[in-house]
């Protein structure tokens, strides 16, 4: 998912940042995953890629995650994101930084975190009914919307679905290690599906009661996790890390609060089909299987959705 459409030149500074001594000193709202990163001590950094709305930031550290995304209000709030209310100008691919003790240095400009935001706020509970009903408007609104998924169904995709309903942890786990880095972009495919999986498993799974669908998340999220880091790009593989522990985006915490019965699901799943040039339609197609799954190990515990 790019937030970003091309590279942003280097220019001075905005002058609505208020310069203190060598730096531009700016406020930040970060994501609550990034509170340990902030908050230890400074270590070095690199941008990886710098757009007009975002910036991705490489902190050299063993830990998650390890790739932090800096945005304007009008960009996508991802999961691994620090808010800031004004253009990221003068920042270049390839420049230097450094990230701890709750700032953020690049060249001029030092983001100093004043507020958190959570990135997996909690679902509530969720009736299986409302689920089952919104499972085929869901599949609907996705066939008719002109943007579509960057992957064949064929393959890894049908065997990941097989795998979930059934609870086949060998099909899912195989299916999954396949998707990992598949396609091209900041996040491949195989990796956007894989998120929409996850935080759907362990957010409807745990908001109906369906303990089986949390485990399979927890199994899926390890296998996906492992060896991230060599199989995908940096920063899709800080989103996997995210989507492990259930932490996603406004737009895809929408769609699951839809399907839960919380407010509309077609204006929802809209605003998800239009992230990127595929990424929206290939977390919507992960967040179906992962609903598909939830009722599929609903009914075999309790019966019939009620």
């Amino acid at each position: 998912m790019t937030v970003g459409t091309r590279p942003k030149a280097r220019r001075a500074a905005s002058p609505a940042f208020r310069g203190v001594g060598s730096h531009t000193y700016v406020s930040g709202a970060a994501s609550a995953s990034l509170r340990p990163a902030l908050e230890s001590p400074r270590r070095p950094a690199r941008v990886l890629a710098a757009f007009p709305l975002a910036v991705y930031l490489e902190v050299r550290s063993e830990t998650e995650p390890h790739v932090i995304t800096l945005v304007t209000g009008g960009a996508i709030r991802l999961p691994n994101a620090v808010v800031v209310g004004d253009l990221l100008d003068g920042i270049a691919a390839g420049d230097d930084g450094w990230v701890g003790d709750g700032v953020i240095e690049i060249g001029g400009l030092a983001i100093r975190v004043r507020r958190w935001w959570d990135p997996a706020p909690p679902l509530g509970s969720a009736a299986l009914v409302r689920l089952s009903r919104s499972a085929g408007l869901l599949g609907e609104v996705r066939r008719r919307s002109p943007r579509q998924p960057g992957l064949d169904p064929a393959g890894a995709p049908s065997l990941l679905d097989t795998g979930c309903r059934t609870g086949s942890l060998t099909d899912a786990i195989t299916a999954a290690e396949r998707l990992i880095g598949l396609g091209p972009g900041l996040t491949p495919s195989g990796d956007d599906m894989l998120s929409g999986l996850l935080v759907a498993l362990r957010h409807l799974g745990g908001a109906t009661g369906t303990p089986r669908a949390v485990w399979l998340a927890d199994w899926l999220a390890a296998a996906v996790t492992y060896d991230a880091r060599t199989r995908t790009t940096p920063i899709s593989a800080t989103l996997l890390h995210c989507a492990a522990k259930g932490e996603t985006s406004p737009e895809v915490t929408g769609v699951l609060r839809a399907v839960a019965g919380r407010q509309p699901l077609e204006p929802a799943t809209h605003r998800l089909l239009h992230l990127g040039h595929t990424s929206g339609a290939d977390i919507a197609w992960g967040i179906q299987i992962g609903l598909s799954a939830v009722l599929s190990h609903a009914v075999h515990s309790n019966g019939e959705p009620s």
